[in-house]
């Protein structure tokens, strides 16, 4: 990290990035080919996917618009790429560990509990996550198009936010033994009210970092509106994994900005808080106080849950290699515990954990490259965090990557707690990562390139 990476935001004689020898850096040729339609067709798609116009006009659905601005996206990016001669994937140390992932789910696939439903699913879900996982983290390659993307991501979560306080002031609640629960978004992701709970808690760091980054009142006032909304949602839906998530990132940017200047902000963040609390249902602790204590939950959700933990960790004990097959934990508990079902979703009921789920379908070796891919977008996002800590003209930057980072995080805590391990949730922000690093490098060419100008001209 630089000596100046704690130096203060307003001082001028900060250098941007010296290396290690204190060298200023080299200048370099900016000119790259880069056509804009990949960018906003992965943009659409993701309105798409999170807004779900569809579902307002039901006209659309027959087009399945989502997996044809994917096509476009990914089409004009090789074309732009071939036609430039440009590499279509960067060699970075992300993209080689989810070539390694690729290839051992592939090569799991015959010695799995049904060869062909995992090959289906690879086809069908997996491959098309990590399509736009590439996309996003190839495509988002200057900071203008980062702003832009989370602005998207951070308007998107408003009607999903809003659409939590009204089916709860409604009374729109999924019918349940125990406990009122509200409907989710009808979007793909956020359908029940975990996975809105997921949604709003990645958002969340991404908006924190827009309004710690913005300086005009009005966008402040705005952004710290749309905080509070996501944070009442995320508490009205109930998950207890989304109440854990929001604690730890709660308690992470407190302890981020304790010596920083926004740590004002935090300690009134906190004083709302504690104020606040007492207004919450007694319901709602009750649900949370199953985290603790299990035997608790009259539900019996939480009780089934952990059996099926229990049963996913055995079928690891029993298939440490190549697992049961990607996409074949519902099918293995079975044969394990016995038959359950998931009423909301209709299908076999899968394990809630995201690390049980690698491990007990790809190995144990599958679950150490999903876990180095996890480490590896962290550590890109500290990377950058560092070197931009002390540069006026990458403060922007440095909140993003920092928001950014905390979104890994929380995605590692709700990961603890979902069955959803090949979805975007987790594939978006960690291409988010990999593009912030990308970012950094082309920022920090183009300011390179300015001083160096400037050197010329004076």
């Amino acid at each position: 990290m630089n000596r100046s990476a704690g130096a203060e935001w307003w001082r001028p004689d900060v250098a941007v990035d010296r290396g290690d020898r204190g060298e200023a850096p080299a200048a370099a040729d900016l000119h790259i080919s880069d056509s804009a339609i990949p960018f906003w067709a992965l943009m659409t798609f993701t309105f798409i996917l999170l807004f779900a116009p569809q579902s307002y006009f039901p006209a659309l659905a027959p087009f399945r618009i989502a997996l044809l601005t994917a096509v476009v996206a990914i089409t004009t990016y090789v074309f732009d790429k071939f036609t430039s001669g440009q590499p279509i994937i960067q060699r970075t140390r992300e993209m080689w560990i989810t070539a390694c992932l690729i290839a051992w789910a592939i090569l799991t696939v015959p010695f799995s509990l049904r060869p062909a439903e995992s090959a289906s699913f690879l086809l069908e879900v997996y491959f098309k996550t990590l399509a736009i996982f590439w996309l996003l983290s190839h495509t988002v390659n200057t900071l203008a198009r980062l702003r832009q993307v989370t602005w998207a991501l951070m308007l998107m979560t408003v009607p999903m936010a809003a659409t939590a306080l009204e089916n709860f002031l409604t009374g729109t609640f999924i019918p349940a033994v125990g406990v009122s629960r509200i409907v989710g978004y009808d979007a793909p992701l956020t359908l029940n009210p975990n996975g809105l709970a997921l949604m709003l808690n990645l958002m969340l760091p991404l908006c924190i970092a827009l309004f710690l980054g913005a300086t005009r009142p009005l966008v402040r006032a705005l952004l710290l509106g749309i905080i509070g909304l996501d944070v009442t949602a995320v508490i009205l839906t109930f998950s207890r994994g989304g109440f854990l998530t929001l604690t730890i990132t709660f308690a992470i940017y407190l302890w981020k900005t304790s010596k920083r200047p926004e740590r004002s902000w935090a300690v009134a963040a906190l004083v709302i808080a504690l104020v606040c609390l007492p207004l919450l249902p007694s319901s709602y602790w009750d649900r949370v106080s199953t985290i603790s204590n299990k035997d608790s939950d009259i539900t019996g959700s939480s009780q089934a849950r952990w059996r099926d933990m229990l049963a996913a960790a055995n079928l690891v004990v029993q298939n440490p290699i190549v697992g049961v097959g990607v996409g074949m934990n519902a099918l293995a508990l079975v044969e394990e515990r016995g038959p359950a079902l998931d009423v909301a979703n209709k299908q076999l009921l899968a394990v809630h954990n995201v690390y049980l789920v690698y491990a007990a379908e790809l190995g144990i070796p599958g679950l150490v490259l999903f876990l180095m891919l996890l480490a590896g977008c962290m550590k890109s996002t500290l990377s950058v965090q560092g070197r931009s800590a002390g540069a006026p003209a990458l403060r922007e930057l440095f909140y993003l990557a920092e928001g950014v980072q905390i979104s890994l995080i929380a995605f590692a805590v709700f990961a603890m707690t979902d069955p959803d391990a090949y979805a975007l949730y987790f594939y978006y922000i960690a291409g988010l990562a990999v593009a912030v690093k990308a970012v950094y490098e082309a920022e920090n060419k183009q300011i390179a390139h300015g001083q160096s100008q400037h050197l010329t001209l004076s």
